[in-house]
């Protein structure tokens, strides 16, 4: 009897949190199980107290979405709706995460794949990688908050143009238009996203996190509730003695 594959890679490196998707002969598309098994490392990840987590995929791709040569589940409509929460799963404990969560994507980034990159705080990219949603070609729908994220990363209209013809964009282009924070050249991605996760590391801890959380619920906000909840955190942290951090970042020269 053979040794089940880890399908998620955990480790640690410091206050780092290491997660690597681990099909790369099937370029990481995901599974049930690979969707349990990534959930439990994020869960892991924050009851550690890790500060940081960089997602990254081995292999050639980041991950490919859904293991369209998997067989076709048979299900009742109770059954597929757990699965698909599941997906979401992800993205829920990528947010409530309390520092931030860097994905670093080369290759493909599709599907549920993209979702996955596209719920981190951060994104570093190849400028070769391929970021798409395939979805609406093969007769399936987005899920992982895709229809509230995109548009808020690209705009409306880009949003209905990727969702709708499934166009296909690369690392350059998706920083371009802001559907990821930078893109390095091919190679660059985990070692320049470990980079950002050590900068990250030396930042004050809770000014950090609510900075965060403030974005993150900033998505779900009126206005007037966000301005509430800015004033809260500004409070916590004025009593929190984050606040004797060195300065030099807001002197003048």
């Amino acid at each position: 009897m053979g040794v089940e594959t880890e399908l998620v890679e955990y480790r640690r490196d410091g206050e780092v949190a290491l997660v690597h998707l681990n099909r790369p002969e099937r370029l990481n598309a995901v599974t049930v199980a690979l969707t349990e098994q990534l959930g439990a490392a994020l869960a892991r990840a924050a009851a550690e107290d890790a500060r940081v987590v960089v997602l990254a995929g081995r292999g050639r791709a980041f991950c490919a979405g859904h293991d369209l040569k998997e067989p076709e589940p048979v299900e009742t409509p109770m059954q597929t709706r757990l699965r698909l929460e599941a997906i979401q799963e992800v993205t829920r404990l990528t947010r409530r995460f309390p520092g931030p969560v860097v994905a670093a994507v080369h290759g493909y980034a599709l599907g549920a794949g993209c979702e996955f990159a596209l719920a981190c705080d951060v994104v570093v990219a190849t400028e070769d990688a391929q970021f798409g949603f395939p979805e609406v070609g093969v007769g399936l729908s987005v899920t992982g908050g895709i229809s509230r994220l995109l548009p808020m990363l690209v705009g409306w209209a880009k949003a209905k143009e990727l969702l709708l013809l499934g166009d296909r964009v690369t690392g350059a282009e998706a920083a371009r238009i802001g559907l990821v924070a930078r893109a390095v050249p091919s190679g660059e991605h985990e070692a320049a996203a470990l980079e950002l996760a050590q900068r990250l590391v030396e930042r004050p801890p809770l000014a950090l996190s609510l900075a965060k959380q403030v974005l993150d619920h900033g998505l779900d906000a009126t206005l007037e509730e966000a301005m509430v909840r800015e004033v809260d955190h500004a409070v916590l942290t004025s009593l929190s003695g984050e606040g004797e951090a060195p300065k030099e970042a807001f002197t003048r020269g």
